[in-house]
């Protein structure tokens, strides 16, 4: 039997739970892995706009001179100050909505544990059923069911910037927005299915986690597994106790 094959024998061992939250997984997954690279024009937009706006000089007569606005006149109306600082915020706003569902697979979320950690397994799912449950996935639809009337408005007015030299089609960044929400549902309703099957399911049953740890596992920070330098990498992470010399 060949690898593929025996990958596909024990997919099909497993519940219909898990495999549809894996399939979910690579959804979010792929849609997070693209949306990761906005990071690229963040960077870039930002650089442009800080550099060419503190490129200037005065000269004799009074006037200002910058590089900002001789691209400007020279290149085009996108660099325009106000068109950049917006390009910047809808970048940014793009890149945060599409990542949501990506760190919720990855356990790479902000959670501040400090009852968590220290309980039992079980109580941990239990404790992570709950708030998949009652806060995120109601949250998620609540704000969803808003916010499509958000973008419907904004598309039938045509809204754009307040600013007369803003961008345009402001319904477009508000739909990213709403996009992204759905996907970090998708990633919510992935990780509820796992969860369900790990407190209904049977107690031996093993597959990849998203939000929890086995066990038996090594313990994990925000999903990624702890380096260990000691053993790895041969270093010392703390010096040993020097010996007090007492004088005679």
């Amino acid at each position: 039997m060949t690898q593929t094959s025996q990958v596909a024998a024990v997919s099909a061992e497993l519940p219909i739970s898990v495999r549809l939250a894996e399939r979910i997984r690579h959804v979010v997954d792929f849609i997070g892995r693209w949306g990761s690279w906005l990071s690229l024009p963040v960077v870039i937009v930002t650089c442009i706009d800080v550099i060419a706006r503190k490129l200037r000089y005065v000269d004799s007569a009074g006037n200002t001179h910058s590089l900002q606005l001789w691209m400007k006149v020279n290149v085009g109306p996108v660099f325009e100050s106000t068109v950049l600082q917006e390009l910047e915020w809808h970048f940014h706003a793009a890149l945060f909505a599409l990542v949501l569902g990506y760190g919720v697979i990855y356990n790479t979320h902000v959670r501040i544990d400090l009852i968590r950690e220290n309980l039992a397994f079980r109580k941990k799912a239990w404790l992570e059923f709950a708030g998949l449950s009652f806060l995120m996935l109601p949250f998620c639809a609540v704000v969803i069911w808003f916010a499509f009337d958000y973008v419907l408005a904004s598309y039938a007015v045509q809204e754009r910037s307040v600013s007369t030299v803003g961008l345009p089609y402001r319904w477009l960044i508000k739909s990213v927005l709403v996009i992204g929400l759905l996907v970090a549902f998708s990633a919510g309703i992935a990780a509820w299915l796992q969860v369900a099957t790990i407190l209904w399911g049977p107690r031996q049953l093993r597959f990849p986690l998203m939000t929890l740890e086995w066990p038996e596992e090594d313990r994990k920070i925000e999903g990624k597994e702890r380096v260990k330098l000691e053993d790895e990498y041969g270093l010392q992470l703390s010096d040993e106790a020097v010996p007090i010399k007492r004088s005679s």
